[in-house]
């Protein structure tokens, strides 16, 4: 059983999964951990830009945007004060709980949700127990609610021992753009940390199923092409314009084509396109929204190299002109076994738990990977934790849901984990 209740854990994840945010949006969904955290013994809390490198933010939305997700949180009742804190987009926290000698252990949890509308079926639990996405367009496609009470429960399961070092707890925005790990990761809140853990439920693993490494994560790169050409008469005068729809065609096409690589599989997606004003104008305008990914961090490069080099000659080609920002980026990493044998060791003592799994590969993204890195890079060990859960819909759809009773197993893996870490200090 968890340090408190599950039926309070239940009643948390339910209210974040009632006000859905997406990235730099989570005012409610941050105010809400905080006001729990802030009834916990800890040492520290950092709340919104004191737990970020507030330059590495990427794709952040216009001030009108925020300011209208902002006054939704303070609308559903989240605490005015906290609110301010964030003001700007600067969400997310860090927990800080000190207790006695031994290693500075983290734990990373993703707090925001999707632009997915949530089913209306009577059979979609949400909606038959009344806590359907209140923010219409918008719900948890991807179990971050559950996330955000994992690392809540954790904390609470690890306080509740006689855990001796100190517990960091990341409650990370931005993920599902790869927009938020860079700048929790370079926030300096991790220089001290010497071994992680991150986790995720589902990854089309059953309930019951704990995946003790995750590796197999792509790097990836979001990026945003912008064309400008000159419009015209389509009609009377087409050789006066520039086509910035043309350009744009010939880049989505030649982004198709660039060469798959030797060493590893890599992807290319033109996922958004648009442009033009109507039939008889030459588009002066044009845009792409798209992504680039590969096994490895120098795939991914080998990708956006490419990409870059075929953006910037279709608008020569076409006499346009593009400018290319990337809105989110993350490398790859790759589980150390030290800790995910910990979480196989842990995980077999847990009630609920039926099959361990040593290692799966995720098979898509994750910016987690850039607080993993982070710790890695300074000689510390990292492990991301897969928690199954019988998802009735696959991730990113409008019928996903989660197993509320696999919310414990989450937490008492992840508790039992960062106990034995501390004892053993592998």
């Amino acid at each position: 059983m968890s340090a408190l209740d599950d039926d309070a854990y239940r009643a948390f994840r339910r209210d974040l999964h009632r006000h859905p945010e997406p990235a730099w949006r989570e005012f409610y969904t941050t105010a809400r951990i905080v006001t729990e955290l802030r009834e916990r013994d800890l040492t520290d809390l950092y709340v919104g830009p004191d737990a970020l490198a507030t330059d590495d933010r990427m794709n952040v939305p216009d001030d009108e945007e925020l300011a209208e997700w902002e006054r939704r949180a303070r609308d559903a009742g989240a605490e005015p004060e906290i609110v301010d804190r964030l003001s700007g987009g600067y969400t997310g926290c860090v927990a800080v709980a000190e207790r006695g000698p031994g290693p500075v252990i983290g734990l990373r949890v993703d707090i925001d949700a999707l632009p997915v509308t949530e089913s209306e079926d009577d059979d979609h639990v949400p909606a038959a127990e009344g806590f359907r996405s209140e923010r219409e367009g918008y719900m948890h496609a991807c179990g971050h609610d559950a996330h955000a009470t994992m690392g809540l429960g954790t904390l609470d399961a690890v306080l509740d021992s006689d855990f001796s070092g100190t517990l960091k707890v990341f409650f990370q925005p931005g993920e599902e753009q790869v927009a938020g790990g860079k700048p929790m990761a370079e926030s300096g809140h991790l220089d001290d940390v010497d071994y992680l853990y991150a986790v995720h439920v589902g990854l089309d693993h059953p309930s019951g199923e704990v995946v003790c490494g995750v590796d197999g994560f792509l790097a990836v790169r979001h990026f945003l092409a912008e064309f400008t050409g000159e419009p015209s008469h389509a009609g009377a005068r087409p050789e006066q314009g520039r086509n910035a729809v043309q350009a744009m065609a010939a880049a989505v096409q030649n982004l198709y084509a660039i060469p798959r690589h030797a060493d590893g599989p890599t992807r290319v997606n033109a996922g958004l396109v648009g442009g033009g004003t109507a039939t008889n104008v030459i588009p002066e305008e044009s845009l792409i929204e798209g992504e680039l990914r590969g096994a490895t961090t120098e795939l991914a490069d080998y990708m956006s190299d490419h990409a870059d080099r075929v953006l910037e000659s279709a608008a020569e080609m076409h006499d346009c002109e593009v400018e290319v920002s990337t809105k989110g980026e993350a490398p790859s990493a790759t589980s150390d076994d030290a800790l995910a044998g910990i979480v196989g060791d842990v995980a077999g003592g847990v009630a609920g738990v039926t099959e361990i799994v040593d290692s799966a590969d995720l098979g898509g993204s994750e910016d987690a990977t850039y607080l993993m890195q982070s710790v890695q890079r300074r000689g510390g060990l990292a492990c991301y934790v897969g928690v199954g859960t019988d998802h009735p819909g696959g991730h990113h759809t409008s019928t996903f849901d989660v197993v509320e009773d696999d919310i414990a197993i989450g937490i008492d893996v992840l508790a039992g984990a960062i106990r034995r870490v501390a004892e053993t200090r592998p």
